[in-house]
C-alpha cells in the first residue's frame, strides 16, 4: 500500500466485512460513529492507493464481500436523514447542544460515502457488484444533478456571509449547504463511471436513465448552466479540488474536469484536444436536419429502485419522533463523552495521512487563502495569519479544546 499506510491488509478486510446498514434513528449513535470512523479510514486508504497507482485492495475487498449495495443503502439513508430529520432537529426549541461537531459528522457521512464510491467506481467490476442497487444509485445521482441545475451561485460563502454572526446550528446549516454542492459534483462523477459500464448494465437501468429520467437532456441543461463555473470580481473561476480557483486567461479554453461536450461546446479548440468528438459533431449536425421518429411505446417490464421508497415507508410520520430520540440519546453528549469522541476523531484523522491525500496545500479556515500555519493546540485547523486565527477562534475554540484534550488523553 505504499510507504504511507493507514490500514494493514488484514485490518482493511475486518473493517470491510463489518460494514452494515443502520436505521435512521441510530445515526450518530456509538455503533454508527464507529462505522463512520471505519469508513473514513477505508476512504483515505483507497485514495492513498489510487494516488500511488498501485493495486487497490479496498476496491477488491468491497467487491469480494459484497459491500457496494450496503454503501449505496447507507448513502441514501443519510440523504433521507438530512432531508427529513435534520430540519426538524434544527427547529426543536430545547435543542441547544454544547458542540455541533457530532451532528456535523452525520451530515458529513454522505460526503464520505460518495467520495469512497467515486474512488472505487472507476473499476468496472465495482459497478457490476452493485447488483440491483445500481438503480437506486442512478436515482440518487439524478436527484443530485437536479440540485445542481437548480442551484444559484456556487458552493462557497462570500466574505460578507462569513462575517455575519450566527449560532452554532445556523453555522452547521451553512456548512451542510456548502457540502451539498461538492456531494452533487461527486455524484456526477459516479454517474459518469456508471455510463462507462453501459454494456454491463441491465435493460431496466438503461431504461431508467434514458426514459424515466431522460438523463441526456438533464446533462445538456447542466452543461448550459455549468454550476462549477462562476465569475467573481470579473474573473472566471472553476470549482476544483474542493474550492473555487481563478482561471488564467490563457487557460480558459481548456477543459475543466467537470465540463462535458455537446454541439454548442464542440469548438475547434476542444476538437484539437479530443479528436474523437469530430464524429459526434457530424452526427449532431445531421440530427438537427432530419425529422426524428417518435419512440415506440411497447409494454416493458422493469425493475424499480426500492431503497428510498422502503426507508420512507418505514419512517413516514416518525420524523419528529426520530429527531427527539436523537436529541435525548445521541446528540446531547456530556463533556466526558465529547472528550472521548474527540480522541477517536484524532486517531481517525491522522495528520500525515490527511496531508498525503490532500490535492493541494491547506487553506485558511477563516478566509480560504493558502495557509502555512497550523493551530498549535489541536494541530487540525490551518491559517494564513495570526489575525485570521483570532477571528476564527469563536467558532473553532470549543472543537479545538476537545481535540487537544483527546490527544492528551491518549
Amino acid at each position: 500500500m505504499g510507504d504511507l499506510e493507514l490500514l494493514l491488509p488484514g485490518e482493511a478486510e475486518v473493517l470491510v466485512r463489518g460494514l452494515c446498514s443502520f436505521q435512521l434513528r441510530e445515526m450518530g449513535s456509538e455503533g454508527w460513529n464507529k462505522q463512520h470512523e471505519n469508513l473514513e479510514k477505508l476512504n483515505m486508504q483507497a485514495i492513498l492507493d489510487a494516488t500511488v497507482s498501485q493495486a487497490e485492495p479496498i476496491q477488491e475487498l468491497l467487491v469480494t464481500h459484497g459491500k457496494i449495495p450496503t454503501l449505496v443503502e447507507e448513502l441514501i439513508a443519510v440523504e433521507m436523514w438530512k432531508q427529513k430529520v435534520f430540519p426538524v432537529l434544527c427547529r426543536l426549541e430545547d435543542f441547544k447542544p454544547q458542540n455541533t461537531f457530532p451532528i456535523y459528522m452525520v451530515v458529513h457521512h454522505e460526503a464520505s460515502i460518495i467520495n469512497l464510491l467515486e474512488t472505487v467506481f472507476f473499476h468496472k467490476e465495482v459497478c457490476e457488484s452493485a447488483d440491483d442497487q445500481v438503480l437506486d444509485l442512478v436515482d440518487y445521482c439524478h436527484r443530485k444533478l437536479i440540485l445542481l441545475v437548480a442551484r444559484k451561485g456556487g458552493g462557497d460563502l462570500s466574505e460578507e456571509e462569513r462575517s455575519l454572526d450566527s449560532t452554532p446550528m445556523q453555522e452547521l446549516q451553512k456548512q451542510a449547504e456548502m457540502m451539498e454542492f461538492e456531494i452533487s459534483l461527486k455524484a456526477l462523477s459516479v454517474l459518469r463511471y456508471i455510463t462507462d459500464c453501459v454494456d454491463s448494465l441491465s435493460l431496466s437501468t438503461l431504461n431508467r436513465m434514458l426514459t424515466t429520467h431522460n438523463l441526456p437532456c438533464l446533462l445538456v441543461e447542466l452543461l448550459e448552466h455549468s454550476p462549477w463555473r462562476r465569475r467573481e470580481g470579473g474573473k472566471l473561476q472553476h470549482f476544483e479540488s474542493g474550492r473555487w480557483q481563478t482561471v488564467a486567461p490563457s487557460e480558459q479554453q481548456k477543459l475543466n474536469k467537470l465540463d462535458g461536450q455537446l454541439q454548442a461546446f464542440l469548438t475547434d479548440t476542444l476538437l484539437d484536444q479530443l479528436p474523437n468528438l469530430a464524429d459526434l459533431k457530424g452526427f449532431l449536425a445531421h440530427l438537427s436536419l432530419v425529422e426524428t421518429q417518435p419512440p415506440k411505446k411497447d409494454l416493458v417490464l422493469e425493475q424499480i429502485p426500492e431503497i428510498w421508497d422502503r426507508l420512507e415507508r418505514e419512517n413516514r410520520g416518525k420524523w419528529q419522533a426520530i429527531a427527539k430520540h436523537q436529541l435525548q440519546h445521541v446528540f446531547s453528549l456530556s463533556e466526558k463523552d465529547l472528550r472521548q469522541q474527540a480522541q477517536r476523531w484524532a486517531e481517525t484523522y491522522r495528520l500525515d495521512v490527511l496531508e498525503a491525500v490532500a490535492p493541494e496545500r491547506p487553506r485558511c479556515a477563516y478566509c480560504n487563502a493558502e495557509a502555512s500555519k497550523r493551530c498549535s493546540r489541536c494541530q487540525n485547523a490551518w491559517y494564513c495569519c495570526r489575525d485570521c486565527q483570532v477571528k476564527h477562534w469563536e467558532k473553532h475554540g470549543k472543537t479545538c479544546v476537545l481535540a487537544a484534550q483527546g490527544d492528551r488523553a491518549k
